[in-house]
């Protein structure tokens, strides 16, 4: 991970102080301070420097949401072989929303693994590698999603990352 001089350390906690997003300070150390970090090296510095991010509201799972089946590929095999655990079942994002999965078992070479559906139907597999990368795999070959899909994607990943202890 990248070491930050007093004054970018500043920077960052002022950020917290703000209320940015995690993605948010990723993108604003790549804008402003010209610091390309991957967000999984923006979590570790935020823990580092001991500041708690103030993430607007943390994602809501009732236990109806928990004992529903997901919608869409229902009782299709997983191609890693991963099964969803119960207690990692997507959070419900409402209509055109984001929902995020986390796999009981991460796909090879995974650390940690899941599945994303964004809100225009299209879904794809996610990872962090050994490395703290983020990977995204989309089902149809060559698809993009949505830049505002992919914020709410990572607010969602790490909403539902932290309330599984991970």
């Amino acid at each position: 991970m990248m070491n930050l001089d007093d004054a970018q350390r500043e920077k960052v906690s002022e950020w917290i102080k703000q209320g940015l997003k995690l993605s948010e300070i990723q993108s604003r150390l790549a804008s402003e301070l010209g610091l390309t970090m991957t967000y999984m090296d923006v979590r570790l510095l935020v823990d580092d420097l001991k500041l708690v991010p103030q993430d607007a509201e943390p994602a809501k799972t009732s236990a109806a949401d928990l004992d529903e089946p997901k919608a869409g590929g229902i009782g299709k095999p997983e191609p890693t072989g991963a099964k969803p655990s119960p207690a990692a079942a997507p959070g419900r994002a409402g209509a055109g929303g984001v929902s995020v999965q986390v796999d009981q078992l991460a796909r090879p070479g995974a650390v940690v693994s899941g599945k994303v559906t964004f809100s225009d139907g299209n879904s794809a597999e996610w990872y962090f590698d050994q490395m703290g990368r983020l990977g995204l795999v989309p089902q149809q070959p060559g698809y993009r999603p949505p830049g505002a899909d992919l914020q709410k994607f990572q607010a969602a990943l790490e909403s539902e990352l932290s309330r599984l202890g991970l």
